[in-house]
């Protein structure tokens, strides 16, 4: 079970803009912006499980690691479950009004599963991100 995920981005402004923009339809929201040696932005959803009621579990950090690669994660696909079709379609709204680039727009994607509602943006680092409901309507 994951429990979050870091990217690296060329851009932190940039990365914030969007990603509050982009996550808004999702539940999330910005939870930590700071330095941890560079800095650092967290995103996180309502879980009441959680001491303080919400969970970070995506992180962007701004420019390249003390330890080595490159200076931004691209090409990665990052998909977050959406509990509505109407907040695929407003992730995606949000995330191309934020700078996004189209790679497949809101609708079912039946060679998934019959009930595959999808949503495909191209975040500025060129990483693949997502929006999926797997429900009937």
């Amino acid at each position: 079970m994951l429990d979050h995920m870091t990217f690296r981005v060329a851009d932190i402004a940039r990365a914030k803009a969007f990603y509050s923009a982009a996550l808004e339809p999702l539940g999330y929201s910005l939870c930590f912006e700071g330095q941890y040696g560079s800095n650092i932005l967290g995103f996180a959803y309502p879980d009441p499980t959680e001491p303080d009621g919400k969970k970070a579990d995506v992180w962007f950090i701004d420019g390249p690691s003390p330890y080595g690669g490159p200076a931004a994660t691209s090409g990665c696909h990052l998909a977050w479950r959406a509990a509505t079709r109407a907040a695929v379609d407003a992730f995606y709204a949000a995330a191309m009004a934020a700078g996004g680039k189209d790679n497949g727009p809101p609708g079912l994607r039946p060679n998934y599963h019959p009930n595959y509602y999808g949503a495909f943006v191209l975040d500025p680092e060129g990483n693949n991100i997502e929006a999926v409901c797997h429900l009937p309507e």
